[in-house]
């Protein structure tokens, strides 16, 4: 599904230095995957996710998705695909605070390609345990709530991939574990899905783990799944269709425009 060979992303700090972010990375990830994606602070891991997402573009190297290389569509094709194929779960919930949570979930939708987009985002909301939530603006939802209405933004799409950062990082531990849950559920039904994370216990629920370091891979390896015990009522009755069962997709052009002559302005890496 996803095939990265040779990346190199470099940025510039305030001082002039030229910092390397990712370094020769390569990483093949098979559809169906739960990755973790782990590392110290400044290992590359943002980098990382943001090539994954088509939000910044690597200066070398491919990067292929279902076999077609993405690396270099311009900015038009970068936005179709990301809201076709690829669906973002933050540490922030990046909600809009008066709006309510089906609001909230229909905005991918007033840009997708769809013939019909009704009742996809009552159905998200309802996929991640929020039936009974829907006309609640975010400041009526607990933490754990609202990244739940994150997620149903992120799959209202029906994305093939679903890249979280820190999906966990600001909610408590009973949250966190929900949270957790119904990304194993999403997972077991058929979804691919990346996740950074600073934290062992998040890493540990995954099926594999990445550890980035000094923007290379320095290792890769199967996880000792922790077992997740009886999944939430949320988890279970979240769980979509799997992938096999939902509609083709629009496949990225074969022949991606020609690459823009400017990148945008660098920044040194946060993570």
């Amino acid at each position: 599904m996803i095939e990265l060979t040779g990346i190199h992303r470099t940025y510039t700090r305030p001082t002039g230095e030229s910092v390397a972010a990712l370094a020769d990375f390569s990483l093949r990830i098979t559809r169906g995957e739960l990755v973790a994606i782990i590392g110290a602070s400044g290992s590359g891991k943002s980098t990382l996710m943001n090539i994954l997402g088509l939000l910044d573009r690597p200066e070398r190297g491919t990067y292929r998705f279902d076999g077609h290389d993405v690396a270099d569509l311009d900015v038009a094709a970068q936005a179709r695909f990301r809201n076709q194929h690829v669906g973002f779960v933050f540490q922030a919930f990046h909600l809009l605070p008066r709006t309510t949570a089906l609001e909230n979930v229909e905005l991918p939708l007033l840009y997708s390609e769809r013939a019909s987009t009704d009742g996809l985002a009552r159905r998200a909301l309802e996929a991640v345990g929020l039936a009974d939530r829907i006309e609640h603006t975010p400041s009526e939802l607990s933490g754990g709530q609202q990244q739940r209405v994150a997620i149903a933004r992120a799959l209202v799409n029906e994305p093939e991939l679903l890249l979280a950062d820190e999906p966990t990082g600001n909610l408590d531990a009973d949250s966190a574990r929900e949270i957790l849950d119904l990304f194993v559920a999403l997972n077991r039904a058929g979804r691919t899905i990346v996740l950074v994370t600073h934290d062992p216990a998040t890493a540990a629920r995954a099926q594999r783990v990445v550890r980035l370091e000094r923007g290379r891979l320095a290792s890769d390896s199967v996880a000792r799944v922790a077992d997740p015990g009886s999944l939430s009522a949320v988890g279970r009755v979240a769980d979509p269709a799997p992938a096999s069962a939902r509609p083709a997709r629009t496949n990225p052009p074969a022949s991606p425009p020609k690459r823009p002559t400017t990148e945008p302005a660098a920044e040194e890496e946060q993570r």
